[in-house]
């Protein structure tokens, strides 16, 4: 720890949280990062001196749990405990402490207007200040541990933030427009890694989805990526516990790409377990996908040194609300890959299918009801893996009256049933 009394700084170049994400009520940092202290604010860093997250600590802010966190896309994001708790609070249908308020446009059914608070409205201002603070110090007296912490924080302004999110998205081929829901495990911390471009619908409901025909990425395009994400991430890739393959099926890319992607993604970036957890791999699937993937996929799958979340949409099993959405599969199709979801749930241990079906006002009213029948006579085989993720329609005028069917729907079900909101990376 050095001070910088002048500028009432308190520096800590080297600290050192849990080695795996914990889930806590309260902001525990994971993973080794480095810390600046004034009187009202806290800043983190991560390895590479780039500004990770801000905290008042003044008692105006409007809880000591609540935080900014900038993403490795240069989204900053506001971490709320909502302003209801208890059994029908916040962590009732994220399954997690905190909310993410999100700065750009996405389907959330509580809004909370954080910036109307002063304090809030501060925490940007102050991490200028600081920038400017750090840039006229006089850094004479310091240890060479915090004047290094200080020379990577100063080479890493706001410009050049904005550009090394742009260059992550020239590695992979494009903006990462949604991640899976299950990486809340991991705080939305990944690595992406492309391996097939467009998708096998085009649902005239989808908002995140691009116009490209499905194709698969060749071998030789994921090891180029695999050497330019282990170069963009330098010193930070250590704190790193989870993979994505993308981008909107990348199950349909088949088993032996998806394993070599993850094998040498693997390889390239020092995972391995931690504790008693294994590193995550995530990726999306399809009605079409899920159904064609045989056996063997899924032994192949669980066989890699990860555990596997695999999310599903499902969006319907309401042959109205399938066709006014412009999804191309049948109730049919969509019942029998539930089933499968639930197959494949009980018989590997390190793969989870979950699945993602549409809430909103203007859906036929016999989505709801087909819905609930479906969840509530599900055969879970007494195994609960496989959360359900409820999806609102962007544009639902109602979106926190949402949340009074979402419980009738939790209630019946035999599965976990959460909300899932539109994040990107």
């Amino acid at each position: 720890m050095e001070f910088l009394p002048q500028q009432h700084l308190i520096i800590c170049p080297e600290k050192k949280g849990p080695n795996k994400l914990l889930k806590q009520s309260f902001p525990l940092r994971f993973g080794r990062y480095s810390e600046i202290r004034t009187p009202d604010f806290e800043f983190c860093f991560n390895l590479n001196g780039e500004i990770k997250s801000i905290r008042g600590l003044r008692p105006d802010w409007p809880h000591p749990a609540e935080q900014f966190k900038r993403t490795a896309g240069n989204d900053w994001i506001y971490y709320t405990v909502g302003d209801k708790s208890g059994s029908d609070g916040i962590i009732s249908w994220m399954a997690e402490y905190y909310l993410p308020c999100l700065p750009y446009s996405s389907n959330p059914v509580w809004e909370i207007n954080y910036l109307s608070n002063p304090a809030v409205m501060n925490a940007m201002g102050q991490w200028s200040r600081l920038f400017g603070t750090l840039y006229m110090a006089n850094k004479k007296g310091l240890n060479s541990k915090a004047r290094d912490l200080i020379e990577r924080i100063l080479a890493n302004d706001d410009q050049t933030l904005y550009q090394r999110s742009k260059q992550l998205n020239e590695i992979i081929g494009g903006r990462v427009s949604v991640l899976p829901p299950d990486t809340r495990h991991v705080d939305y911390d990944i690595i992406p890694l492309t391996i097939a471009d467009g998708c096998l619908y085009h649902c005239k409901f989808c908002c995140v989805k691009s116009n490209q025909i499905f194709r698969k990425r060749s071998q030789k395009s994921i090891r180029e990526q695999i050497a330019a994400l282990k170069n963009h991430f330098s010193s930070d890739i250590v704190n790193y516990h989870a993979l994505f393959l993308g981008n909107h099926d990348a199950l349909a890319a088949g088993p032996e790409l998806i394993c070599y992607a993850a094998q040498e993604a693997y390889d390239a970036f020092g995972f391995r377990p931690r504790v008693d957890q294994k590193p995550f791999l995530f990726l999306f699937g399809s009605v079409d996908s899920l159904l064609k993937s045989g056996q063997n996929v899924f032994e192949e799958l669980n066989g890699l040194p990860f555990y596997t979340y695999i999310n599903i949409g499902f969006e319907s099993v309401d042959a109205n609300t399938l066709a006014d959405i412009g999804k191309p599969v049948t109730v049919e199709k969509v019942k029998q890959a539930f089933l499968k979801m639930l197959k494949i749930n009980a018989a590997y241990s390190r793969i989870e299918v979950t699945g993602n079906f549409i809430a909103g006002d203007n859906l036929s009213p016999d989505h709801e009801e087909s819905l609930g029948d479906l969840l509530k006579n599900a055969d879970t085989a007494g195994k609960k893996k496989g959360p359900i993720y409820l999806s609102p329609i962007k544009d639902s005028p109602k979106k926190r009256e949402l949340l009074a069917r979402f419980y009738r729907i939790k209630e019946e079900s035999r599965l976990p049933v959460l909300v899932y909101l539109i994040q990107r990376l």
